[in-house]
């Protein structure tokens, strides 16, 4: 009986989700583990003027990394600068692919359910079938 296939599957699917969200909690907890205890240790061999070590068969070093990112609600600013300094090679322009998904969607929508001809060969657009998971108001 295809009840019995599909509540299976709806529970498996439903037990899978749960899986994962409770490993991607595990891991925003773990990296943030590993965030402190990175720092802490940093802390330590600085103190020590420790470089580097060697336990357990694996070399730790302490590095340096130089980070930077645009100061907040400059980051217009900042493009026009690194462009009239030489450096506008180093810009790239990104967009979100579920931006990207939901506004074609809707132009689609608005051309009569067809791509607009200026998007032709421009985007790759595609159905995806999916079973939404949500907790049900009737018990």
């Amino acid at each position: 009986m295809h009840d019995e296939k599909m509540f299976a599957l709806a529970d498996e699917l439903k037990a899978l989700r749960d899986l994962k969200a409770d490993l991607e909690a595990q891991l925003k907890d773990t990296n943030a583990k590993i965030d402190d205890t990175d720092y802490r240790l940093s802390e330590v061999m600085a103190e020590d003027e420790v470089q580097n070590f060697t336990r357990s068969g694996i070399m730790f070093c302490l590095t340096t990394k130089t980070r930077a990112s645009a100061a907040g609600g400059l980051k217009d600013e900042l493009f026009v600068a690194l462009r009239e300094n030489g450096l506008g090679d180093i810009i790239t322009e990104t967009v979100n692919a579920n931006t990207l998904s939901s506004t074609v969607k809707g132009l689609i929508e608005e051309n009569d359910d067809a791509l607009p001809t200026w998007l032709d060969g421009l985007v790759n657009v595609f159905d995806k079938t999916t079973v939404s998971v949500r907790k049900s108001t009737k018990h």
